[in-house]
């Protein structure tokens, strides 16, 4: 069967959410359905019909994003992709992922991202996991730092209200957002879901609460948490806090923060999630041992238009290879494409030459913000090396510090 698909206006927002409802298994507050929608871009929803019936939905944020080099570029941000599950296995998503990404393309968008529900998903539509996350728990009584750590006698903390401070938290970020690949620039329906602190936002934790590190010219970092109280049955304290977000401007306030977070009086524990793998933390602890991390995949990468994409971002190391790509979903991007880069800059171009690799775009895009796995993929026998050394060339290049992060899902 084929089912049309289109944009939906606002006054089908009801049968989308529900989609979404069903197919992820949640019933959202009114409130949260509400920001949800506010924050909803109609234009760029797409629905397939099965009738009068929405059978699968999707739509897409048009985010800024920071690539390697600290270039911030337009990035198709998917997200709200569902089926029901009464219409799985009909090509209802393999319609809606092959229609997005024409839609994608033809707003100037080289380069589409989304978090993945499952990450079965979407290597078959050629995106791949370009970052990972660390989520930790941390013994506060075991959280020492190294003797060396940065500290600035001018800095000073200050507890505020986290709706008051809003300006304070969007100027911070806005001046650190370029730093690290992954990171994209929020917009006010962002900042309501990050602030948001009815009961239904809280998940059982405590209300949101933050502070502030600065100095006499101004703000320089800011912490935002919960924490949730508790004493064992001997009175002794044993509540935890779990910290939402992190962002400071320099390694001072970056430590004076992560102290605080973790002095906090009656907390035993500090739970993290979506940190980046190479988070200062772990070099700041005297034990690190005692950051006991899981490792996830965060971020998912697909190359709309090779060319472009390639050529938008920076590379740490020269490179000339011709790279034979293999893409049966933007047929646009098939074909052989060389690529001559150095720290200056970097140009692709179609040519008829002889590849050096063959991979697959997807490959490509777990690679693109500066932490993929070539070298793992050449191992596996993903990728097909024609000359050699042309795998590590690139893997070389491509690679990047910081490690990207997106940090918030979208």
């Amino acid at each position: 069967m084929t089912y049309p698909i289109r944009p939906i206006d606002e006054s089908e927002w009801p049968g989308f959410a529900g989609v979404l409802a069903e197919g992820f298994g949640w019933t959202p507050q009114p409130a949260q359905d509400e920001r949800f929608k506010a924050a909803t871009e109609f234009d760029r929803t797409l629905v397939a019909f099965d009738g009068t019936t929405m059978a699968g939905v999707t739509s897409v944020f048009s985010l800024t994003m920071t690539v390697p080099g600290g270039r911030q570029i337009p990035v198709g941000g998917v997200t709200a992709v569902g089926v029901l599950p009464s219409h799985r296995r009909r090509g209802v998503l393999s319609a809606l992922m092959r229609r997005q990404l024409s839609d994608i393309r033809e707003r100037g968008e080289s380069v589409a991202a989304l978090y993945a529900s499952e990450s079965l998903i979407y290597g078959r539509f050629g995106y791949g996991r370009a970052a990972s996350e660390l989520s930790y728990r941390i013994d506060k009584h075991r959280s020492a730092f190294v003797r060396d750590t940065p500290a600035d006698p001018a800095l000073r903390l200050r507890v505020v209200s986290p709706a008051a401070a809003r300006a304070d938290f969007e100027r911070l970020f806005a001046a650190v957002v370029t730093r690290r690949p992954g990171r994209y620039e929020r917009d006010q329906h962002v900042w309501d879901g990050i602030l948001a602190d009815e009961e239904h936002d809280r998940d059982g934790w405590g209300s949101l609460r933050a502070v502030l590190a600065e100095d006499d010219r101004g703000v320089r970092g800011y912490a935002l948490f919960r924490t949730k109280s508790a004493w064992d049955r001997d009175g002794v304290p044993s509540g935890e806090l779990r910290l939402i977000e992190l962002e400071a401007a320099d390694p001072a306030a970056y430590a004076l923060l992560w102290r605080n977070v973790l002095d906090r009086d009656l907390i035993t524990k500090v739970e993290a999630h979506a940190r980046p793998v190479d988070d200062g933390l772990v070099a700041l602890l005297a034990d690190s041992r005692q950051l006991r991390a899981t490792w996830s995949d965060e971020l998912w990468v697909r190359l709309v238009e090779v060319d472009k994409a390639l050529t938008a971002r920076a590379y740490a190391a020269p490179v000339d290879v011709v790279v034979e790509v293999e893409d049966d979903v933007c047929p646009w991007n098939a074909g052989r494409w060389r690529l001559t880069a150095d720290t200056s800059g970097a140009e692709c171009k179609a040519v008829d030459d002889e590849p050096d690799l063959t991979v697959p775009v997807a490959a490509l895009g777990s690679a693109y913000m500066g932490d993929g796995l070539l070298g793992a993929q050449l191992d596996a026998g993903l990728l097909r090396e024609h000359a050699p050394g042309a795998v590590r060339a690139l893997a070389t290049a491509m690679a990047w510090s910081p490690k990207p992060l997106a940090g918030l899902v979208f």
